[in-house]
């Protein structure tokens, strides 16, 4: 794995991981499961060849650790902000997602890195591809994380998927 990863919380430091490869996409994957992206924090400049966007990250890192008591919907998990950058992006696809419609937001399931692209991949069946010269970036949290009750789940393991989007 050619990037650096520091996990941290609230307990601790920020999320930062440079991204050089394959497996640094694979890693930061799993931390990004279930982020909440508005469509209006996402942009790509072809002339500097970057892509960003701003998500609210759910912090998986801190579930199944030492977790304050659950009670009358106290919050037990957190979210962040986490700046995401992806630089030598020749080209940005998208597939059943609507970029015009700037209050839509999407919940990311996964990242993967093939060959020449990365592809984001959202519920509801949306892609973003980017096309790439080489795997390079950067996945870093941002500002102070917040208190949330739920934690995401999955239909795939019989509970229903669960979303909180926190301040924007």
């Amino acid at each position: 794995m050619a990037g650096t990863l520091s996990t941290h919380s609230s307990r601790g430091r920020p999320l930062r991981v440079r991204l050089g490869d394959a497996e640094d996409v694979t890693a930061v994957s799993a931390y990004l499961q279930d982020a909440i992206l508005p469509i209006s924090e996402m942009a790509y400049d072809a002339s500097e060849r970057r892509f960003v966007m701003v998500a609210q990250r759910f912090r998986w890192e801190l579930v199944g650790g030492e977790q304050p008591a659950a009670g009358d919907g106290e919050a037990q998990h957190e979210r962040v902000h986490c700046g995401i950058r992806f630089e030598n992006v020749t080209v940005v696809r998208t597939r059943k997602i609507d970029r015009t419609d700037r209050g839509q937001f999407l919940n990311l399931l996964a990242i993967q890195a093939v060959d020449r692209h990365i592809d984001l991949a959202f519920a509801g069946d949306g892609t973003i591809r980017l096309e790439v010269d080489r795997i390079s970036g950067l996945v870093e949290d941002i500002g102070e994380p917040w208190p949330t009750v739920f934690q995401p789940k999955h239909p795939d393991t019989g509970e229903d998927a669960g979303e909180d989007a926190g301040p924007s």
